[in-house]
């Protein structure tokens, strides 16, 4: 009799308790995180903050605010069957993204969340968004890895300092602190539970919050996943290398490849013995490095490489761009600058307080060492990832206590939910192995195997496609046939080289009417001067010879001239929709003929003038002649400008 009295007023006490530690949490609506993009505000959001305690061990303590969009479904009851979307990283949000989701098939009959997990996007407070425009600015610099490593750690210090200047718990962001943002999320939101999706280092932090809230969760989708956190840097080189070497072997095996990049392999490892004797320095966008100057050396290279290995599109373009590396190609590398700037989007404030307490504890640079030892041509790991563990170390100083432990992941071998698992062939930092690991941790996993993807291979129509097929029926195996109905990479050989094609494209891409407003009017004054003069030569037969031939030139230059500037545009249309990372290097070899026709185009300007100059006393109307053949050296000067001539 006194047990039950004291359950009962346990459980009198305990719903006290419990508003007592979540009185902090609430839901709070906002505006739009994007007030000026009408494409997107003209879609169903709901824009909202999570208020949560900064740090959950403190529920009456300092609260933050987390950044979430919900996108609504399309079809009625989507809200029954709601998705929750993990971004990776760490350090990135995933409400930036959103555009992605407005026609994916997943949006059919799912609510689809977007979190800025805590420290990244658009939630509050923020942490260092501009570190990673300070470290391409220190990798654009000509200094060796460990000038590198010693600066990138500086950066970090000040970024540290800073956060606890604002008096920002940085022990209080990581993946369990995330979980329980989610739980928290998932019950304001009145779910009874939700589809987690995840990508990259998202797949461990949902890993967590399956462990640490089985109940919340309906289904897993784990794209390119983390398998064993204590592996993650260890095995760095080793999952870089196998995903290249699948490059070499690939090319080796693909006659055309073959053909048109021999010794693929060889031709790697002799681009790092010669970047390391002789950087490259190109000139790129200041609006990206200050300096307007980036040089390659052979580390940049490697990681640039790397990189590379991560996006489906950029993979068939390797060899090639490996071999730009090898001869040196300034206009090319210059292009990919803004992929290196892409990569380094991150929060790496928040990168930090997650990997150095998560990631790097539970690896060492020794073993980092020794798996890169194994790759002697390598000469080292790559210093990219290399320097967290000197960065962490001095991150975690009077931080991390020394009976740190991981992460208990020990729940998710009793979880019953389904799960899907996506691997890519070519994923450098998650590799396919990855997968095959991580399916065996559930009692009921499907592995889905890309054998043309890198990293997030279920962010393509047909990994969209098998997700949206296992969230409409999870307990089915998923149908895999059409993604593995070519496992063979395309690789790109047919490219007429032209560093002209990069800028030509950026400028239509951007489209600036006071840039292109000379070159409109020029091409506006071309067409008329041909159709008038066609029509003065066949109405005044009996004009002098002077008039004539001048007339007939400039017909035939404007003729080539126009001819050519749409074949340029229809070019680059035609390449970008076949593999838009082609035009940082030319355009296809079917092309080749319009950068002749330039050197044409520029021969009968070169004439017109001539016979203009000379014969200008017996040319009638010689201002309106005169006028045309502005318009066509102006042409011209567009064609040098963009680098057609060089």
């Amino acid at each position: 009799m006194e047990n039950i009295k004291r359950l009962f007023l346990l459980l009198c006490i305990l719903p006290g308790c419990l508003f007592a530690q979540t009185s902090n949490l609430k839901l709070e609506k906002a505006t739009s995180f994007f007030p000026d993009n009408k494409k997107i505000n003209n879609e169903w959001i709901e824009w909202n903050y999570l208020i949560v305690p900064e740090n959950w061990e403190k529920p009456n303590g300092k609260t933050i605010k987390i950044a979430v969009a919900i996108l609504k479904g399309t079809e009625s009851n989507a809200a029954s069957n709601p998705i929750v979307y993990i971004e990776g990283g760490p350090g990135a949000g995933g409400i930036k993204g959103i555009a992605g989701w407005f026609s994916h098939p997943l949006r059919k009959k799912s609510d689809i969340v977007l979190i800025d997990v805590r420290g990244t996007g658009f939630s509050s407070p923020k942490f260092c968004p501009d570190l990673g425009k300070t470290f391409l600015e220190i990798l654009a610099k000509n200094q060796n890895k460990k000038q590198d490593e010693q600066q990138k750690a500086v950066a970090a210090m000040l970024c540290k300092e800073d956060l606890i200047n604002r008096n920002i718990d940085i022990n209080a962001y990581d993946s369990k602190a995330i979980a329980k943002d989610l739980n928290a999320l998932k019950s304001l939101l009145k779910y009874e539970n939700w589809n987690v999706y995840a990508i990259s280092f998202g797949t461990y932090t949902a890993q967590v919050y399956a462990n640490d809230f089985p109940q919340d969760i309906k289904s897993l989708i784990l794209d390119s996943s983390i398998s064993d956190i204590s592996q993650y840097y260890n095995l760095n080189t080793k999952n870089y290398m196998s995903s290249l070497e699948r490059v070499f072997k690939d090319c080796e095996n693909n006659p055309d490849c073959n053909k048109r990049y021999p010794n693929l392999e060889a031709t790697y490892y002799a681009t790092i013995v010669k970047l390391e004797k002789n950087p490259i320095t190109v000139k790129t966008d200041k609006k990206i490095i200050p300096s307007g100057n980036f040089t390659y050396n052979a580390e940049d290279f490697k990681v640039a490489i790397q990189q590379c290995l991560y996006q489906k599109k950029l993979i068939p373009v390797l060899p090639l761009l490996i071999t730009q590396f090898n001869t040196g190609n300034k206009s090319a590398l210059s292009a990919l600058v803004s992929s290196f700037s892409g990569a380094l989007s991150l929060d790496y404030g928040a990168y930090y307080c997650v990997s150095c307490n998560e990631a790097i504890p539970f690896n060492s640079v020794s073993e980092f060492d020794k798996n890169a030892g194994k790759y002697p041509k390598l000469k080292g790991g790559l210093s990219f990832y290399r320097s967290d563990f000197l960065v962490c170390d001095k991150w975690n100083s009077g931080i991390i206590k020394k009976d740190k432990v991981a992460n208990d992941l020990s729940n998710l071998s009793a979880l019953s939910v389904p799960v899907l698992v996506f691997s890519g062939k070519f994923d450098p930092i998650t590799p396919i192995e990855n997968g095959k690991v991580t399916v065996k941790k559930f009692k009921k996993a499907f592995l889905v195997e890309a054998p043309v993807s890198g990293h997030g291979s279920s962010f393509s129509s047909l990994g969209a496609k098998i997700a949206n097929e296992f969230i409409s029926a999870p307990n089915k195996t998923p149908d895999v046939h059409d993604f593995q109905s070519n496992p063979k990479v395309d690789f790109i050989t047919d490219v007429k080289i032209n560093g002209g094609i990069s800028k030509f494209a950026t400028s239509l891409n951007e489209f600036k009417i006071l840039f292109f407003a000379p070159l409109i009017i020029a091409v506006v004054i071309l067409v008329i001067s041909i159709i008038s003069f066609l029509f003065y030569l066949i109405k005044r037969k009996e004009d002098n010879n002077a008039n004539k031939q001048i007339k007939i030139l400039v017909i035939v230059t404007a003729i080539i001239g126009l001819f050519t500037i749409t074949g340029l545009i229809t070019a680059v249309f035609e390449t970008a929709q076949r593999n838009f990372y082609i035009l940082a290097f030319g355009v296809a070899n079917k092309f080749n003929y319009l950068f002749i026709l330039q050197w044409i185009f520029i021969g009968f300007i070169i004439l017109s003038g001539l016979y203009f100059i000379l014969r200008i006393r017996s040319i009638s109307n010689p201002s309106v002649v005169a006028t045309v053949l502005f318009s066509l050296v102006l042409v011209g000067v567009y064609f040098e400008y963009w680098g057609f001539l060089l």
